[in-house]
């Protein structure tokens, strides 16, 4: 990875320089814009980290032709005047992000890596960007990070099929946002959407508005009603939240998606129907099988295709995308003239756990969009209270990624971060094979610092090998 560090300090620039060479970057210096534009003309790089104010040529101007000469590249400022004005510029100019002087190398190396994997996926992703042009129903989706972009090509993958898709995830995920995202993207588009809340209706309810009755077949009844099932004839069903549907209702359901085929309540004649299905759930239906409270050979009827939905705090670099998404947004919304977010808020928000995930940060930038008196959305506009939150239970959980580890560690207070961090990467490379490249695309993480992680534990891939 080529790194360009640009800065009219020495002591700057040295010390850029050590840290990044010592995670196994190639760093390029240049003491003034002048020279870091000719550099540009002459090198490609991965990423310019750059001073804001330098004699004779700014920051903005050097972020200004690297937009021009290299615009995938994404740029960090560094900044000794940690103004708002300066902070929200710098962000509204294009760069991904920004440091205060003075930092630390980790403070540094943070940004580097966050700013790096968000450049492979907007390198690698190019084409799944372009395909994604083509196709209804993404642009309520905002996010580039890596586990949103494998949403986006299962979400593909399947809609052009009509095999049972189960989408899972934490509340406030966007189930339903991905569950209309297959539609609007299948042969079945111009077709009856038809969503069912399995939550908000009774036992007895849910199976009249699924399968229809007859009229006079029950108290109530007072004419006959085609169910949802019918309804969605030709389109796509989609069951929100089926772990609330009992066992009774269950067994109906199965014997109606196997056959496909539905009997109204009080009725005697089956009528067929073809439908899409598409089901979600916030809950371990698996535990819940094993647990007796779902049916094994329903839940092996949905779970076809699964699609998971990964929560908010697993994605953290989509973060700062979404707020300034939903901050102008709001804004237009309501017409309130705000030039944007003060940078401890960003932060405040960025280390913000978000149990209600994309949901839980709509409303509250809604709120604070609404509630900010100044043209400058503050940290006390938020009102989410303190950032620290319980102590989450991490029993038996190994880390998948990166961002998960971080969070874990965050919480780490009794038990040896060692022993998580060898848990994790002994866990990626089963997973893949010993293969530490794959290991590492796989958890986010850059192969240098996957190996720097191995060497620090005393990890060798070659003595499993061995064994």
């Amino acid at each position: 990875m080529n790194i360009l560090v640009v800065d009219d300090e020495p002591v700057i620039r040295i010390g850029l320089s050590r840290t990044l060479e010592m995670h196994d970057f190639v760093v390029d210096t240049a003491n003034n814009g002048h020279v870091a534009i000719e550099m540009l003309q002459q090198k490609e790089y991965d990423l310019i980290i750059t001073d804001l104010k330098m004699p004779g040529m700014s920051g903005f101007e050097v972020l200004s032709a690297v937009k021009t000469l290299q615009p995938e590249v994404p740029v960090i400022m560094i900044t000794g005047f940690a103004t708002v004005e300066t902070a929200v510029e710098a962000m509204k100019a294009g760069a991904v992000d920004y440091i205060v002087k003075p930092f630390t190398p980790d403070q540094i190396l943070e940004k580097v890596q966050r700013a790096l994997a968000q450049r492979t996926v907007s390198v690698d992703d190019i084409l799944i960007k372009k395909e994604l042009d083509c196709h209804h129903g993404f642009d309520q989706f905002i996010g580039e990070s890596r586990e949103m972009q494998k949403v986006y090509r299962r979400i593909i993958q399947v809609a052009s099929t009509d095999s049972t898709v189960l989408i899972t995830g934490e509340s406030g995920t966007g189930k339903e946002l991905a569950a209309r995202a297959i539609h609007k993207n299948s042969p079945r588009r111009d077709q009856p959407f038809v969503a069912v809340d399995c939550t908000a209706l009774a036992e007895n309810l849910l199976e009249s508005e699924l399968f229809g009755h007859v009229k006079g077949s029950f108290t109530g009844a007072m004419q006959t009603k085609m169910g949802l099932l019918m309804v969605a004839d030709g389109g796509t069903l989609f069951l929100d939240e089926v772990s609330n549907i009992s066992l009774s209702t269950q067994a109906k359901l199965l014997r109606v998606l196997q056959e496909r085929q539905v009997t109204p309540i009080g009725g005697t004649q089956p009528v067929s129907f073809n439908i899409h299905l598409v089901a979600a759930s916030n809950r371990n239906l698996k535990t819940m099988v094993t647990e007796g409270k779902f049916r094994e050979d329903l839940f092996f009827r949905l779970n076809i295709i699964p699609l998971e939905l990964p929560p908010l705090r697993e994605r953290r670099g989509d973060i700062p995308i979404l707020i300034r998404h939903f901050i102008n947004k709001f804004i237009q919304e309501i017409g309130k003239d705000l030039r944007g977010i003060a940078p401890d808020a960003m932060q405040f928000l960025e280390g913000y756990s978000f149990p209600g995930n994309v949901r839980e940060l709509v409303n509250t930038i809604e709120r604070a969009v609404v509630l900010t008196e100044g043209d400058i959305i503050q940290k006390e506009n938020l009102e989410l209270g303190d950032a620290a939150e319980p102590e989450p239970d991490f029993e038996g959980y190994v880390p998948t990624n990166a961002e998960a580890l971080k969070e874990m560690k965050r919480h780490i207070r009794d038990r040896s971060v060692e022993n998580v961090e060898k848990a994790f990467v002994m866990s990626a490379l089963k997973r893949n094979n010993w293969n530490i490249s794959r290991a590492a695309e796989e958890t986010g993480m850059l192969r240098p610092n996957f190996q720097t992680m191995l060497k620090k534990l005393g990890i060798s891939v070659k003595d499993y090998f061995e064994r």
